[in-house]
């Protein structure tokens, strides 16, 4: 065999080898092609897509230092589970000085009940005295009409009259004072009576106050505020916290998760709430789940930014815009369980799917 005809058979042989390496290559275009193609006018696409669920800051109401903490990082907890105790020994103390003053109060009511009640008897003897002093009246006008009738027809001295006129004045006098004295204690009744209702609202500030200190030794304890997952710890017992201070951060179980799809905006129009999406997370590559849309954002991204773009500086340039899609993931929970706030989605949405 000649040196031709071996280097004819080894091109023609590297010749058919490429023709089917090329025609493989081919048709795998085709088929991408043909799916992109297929994709392109059946489905919009993003890969612009986080899940996200609530993550929400433990804030504390109070300052003090921290006694204890009850909660490892990524931990899950219950709602009313104690996260973190404060020291409360000043609240405490706070909270018995309130009581002892709310307790002075209500005793200087009851001192105040048995005053009314006795000048209220103090009152009655007032108008027994009364009823005395106007007898004793009647009987000196009475005596005094009878000397006067004597004196006329003298058979009484001018002294005997003028000694029953000066008794009678003293009755009258005496009555008059009777009545002034039972008026004076009508009045100590109604003073005692309106110092009594200003004890009572001191008794109702005294109440509010000795409820806010209650209300500050219950915020010393710091609870989970539903079923969910403990963040980062960043804190230590000893450490002193200021109230508001952010003392961890939670992710809200009960609340579910979904994920939030920037769309270009020439994607949107196909859109609409209850549509079907399928999502795709980068962490399980194979694994579709299952959502609708709950919401199309008013506008975009960018107009909800901190300092949003202005085009009429006259640096413009066009940029295609993204609206934020709220997808609801529908599965299971056990389905969606392995799913995190964060992690980055591929989501798919049929063009014209009706809920």
């Amino acid at each position: 065999m000649s040196t031709h005809d071996k280097y004819t058979k080894t091109d023609k042989l590297i010749t058919r080898i490429t023709a089917w390496i090329a025609g493989i290559i081919l048709l795998a275009l085709i088929f991408w092609g043909a799916i992109s193609v297929w994709n392109l006018c059946f489905y919009e696409e993003t890969n612009d897509a986080q899940v996200q669920e609530y993550i929400n800051p433990v804030t504390s109401r109070v300052g003090g230092y921290i006694r204890e903490i009850r909660y490892e990082e990524n931990q899950d907890v219950k709602r009313g589970d104690t996260l973190l105790v404060i020291d409360n020994s000043e609240y405490q103390l706070q909270q018995q000085e309130a009581e002892a003053a709310l307790a002075n109060a209500r005793a200087q009511q009851l001192a105040l009940n048995s005053n009314v009640a006795t000048l209220g008897k103090t009152s009655q003897v007032s108008q027994w005295q009364i009823a005395a002093a106007r007898a004793r009246l009647w009987k000196q006008q009475q005596e005094y009409a009878r000397y006067k009738k004597l004196y006329d027809v003298e058979s009484a001295t001018l002294q005997q009259l003028e000694n029953v006129q000066t008794a009678l004045e003293v009755a009258r006098s005496d009555y008059q004072s009777a009545l002034d004295n039972y008026q004076a204690s009508l009045s100590r009744v109604n003073d005692t009576r309106v110092q009594k209702e200003v004890l009572l609202a001191e008794i109702t500030r005294r109440q509010a106050i000795l409820n806010r200190n209650k209300l500050d030794v219950g915020y010393t304890v710091i609870r989970a505020p539903y079923n969910g997952k403990m963040g980062r710890r960043t804190i230590q017992p000893g450490q002193q916290i200021q109230a508001g201070q952010t003392l961890a951060f939670i992710v809200d179980r009960e609340a579910g998760k979904w994920v939030i799809a920037n769309f270009k905006e020439t994607q949107v129009r196909h859109m609409h709430v209850g549509q079907a999406a399928l999502i795709e997370t980068d962490a399980f590559p194979g694994k579709q789940f299952k959502g609708s849309i709950i919401s199309v954002s008013p506008a975009t991204g960018s107009s909800f930014s901190l300092l949003p773009p202005d085009n009429s500086t006259g640096n413009y340039v066009k940029i295609v815009q993204r609206i934020p899609v709220r997808i609801r993931l529908t599965d299971s929970a056990s389905t969606i369980s392995a799913l995190s706030a964060g992690m980055n989605a591929l989501v798919t949405i049929p063009k014209n799917n009706r809920p």
